[in-house]
């Protein structure tokens, strides 16, 4: 299986770090700093791991997961949430069939690793 994998965050240090960790497995890393640049990567047939982040500016990550639901573009992803939030708050709770983990930042990159790699074997 090919792995592919979106990072959609507005801190380019973050892109950037986690692409380059990804990339150095073997992953095909695409990254984008809103959930507009996310959806419009689904639009044009992105299907893999999607690492969303929750507060972003003008469409946060939670507008962002409704809209790729509404226009289908959820299906063939896993989504994982990351934030700087020990907890999700309220807005989850409509969302959680749709989200596979949720992952706190700051985080462990091998422990991330672990988990985006256990996506596959699963």
């Amino acid at each position: 299986m090919h792995k592919k994998l979106m990072i959609v965050d507005d801190d380019p240090d973050i892109l950037i770090s986690i692409r380059e960790l990804f990339e150095a497995e073997g992953f095909e890393v695409y990254t984008v700093p809103c959930g507009q640049d996310c959806l419009d990567e689904l639009e044009h047939g992105f299907k893999g791991i999607i690492l969303m982040d929750i507060m972003m500016p003008h469409m946060d990550g939670w507008t962002t997961i409704r809209q790729m639901v509404a226009r289908g573009l959820n299906k063939g992803n896993i989504i994982t949430m990351v934030s700087a939030k020990d907890e999700c708050d309220w807005k989850f709770d409509d969302l959680k069939d749709y989200i596979r983990d949720y992952i706190t930042k700051p985080f462990d990159n091998r422990h991330l690793l672990q988990i985006v790699k256990g996506y596959f074997s699963a």
